[in-house]
């Protein structure tokens, strides 16, 4: 399938009654696919998405055009966002250890990338911390420095494992033994019920 033609799917999937804080709307999609401006068009669908759930094929359908139209991050977006809308949203409010405190001297770019280790209160048979693995995305902005504090979404290679998580519980980021980062869960979305086939 071609990118316009994906993009219409796309658009379709979400309620005309659907607008962003700036009141864009799929009408304005469709005015951007008559003109073949396809990468704004895209960019629109993916804000659209974010006011409300979506369902998977309109992620998997986005990830598609971007990836035809060779948009690295806007596909791994999307593909992020298909792997929430299967699992769940866990948002949290990242800080990391300063340079001099800590292992990491380097910024971690935000876009999925990194998978550090989670002690989010688990514990081994022996009562020692189990330490969970996430993906990370740092969010608004492309890398977040040593020091730096972030709002960050974590994508659990075991979501069963996290369950239990809730708004305000303090958790911490390992990337060996040292705490790298201790952040505070801001928001945890189960995912949707999906209707019986």
């Amino acid at each position: 399938m071609d990118v316009p033609k994906l993009l219409e799917a796309a658009s379709l999937l979400v309620p005309e009654e659907v607008a962003t804080e700036n009141d864009i709307t799929v009408a304005d999609v469709w005015e951007y696919l008559t003109h073949d401006e396809w990468e704004v068009a895209l960019g629109l669908l993916e804000e659209l998405g974010d006011i409300q759930p979506l369902p998977l094929s309109f992620w998997e359908v986005l990830a598609t055009a971007a990836e035809q139209m060779r948009m690295e991050k806007s596909a791994a977006w999307c593909h992020w966002r298909c792997y929430e809308t299967r699992n769940g949203i866990i948002r949290a409010d990242l800080t990391l250890r300063p340079a001099a405190e800590a292992r990491r001297q380097t910024p971690i770019y935000g876009a999925g990338v990194l998978r550090p280790m989670w002690d989010i209160g688990n514990r081994t048979s022996t009562g020692e911390p189990a330490l969970n693995v996430a993906m990370l995305w740092v969010e608004r902005t492309p890398c977040l420095e040593p020091g730096g504090r972030a709002s960050v979404r974590l994508a659990p290679l075991d979501p069963q494992q996290w369950q239990h998580l809730e708004s305000g519980q303090v958790i911490t980021m390992h990337e060996d033994r040292s705490v790298a980062g201790t952040a505070v869960v801001l928001d945890v979305q189960r995912p949707a019920a999906t209707p019986p086939a």
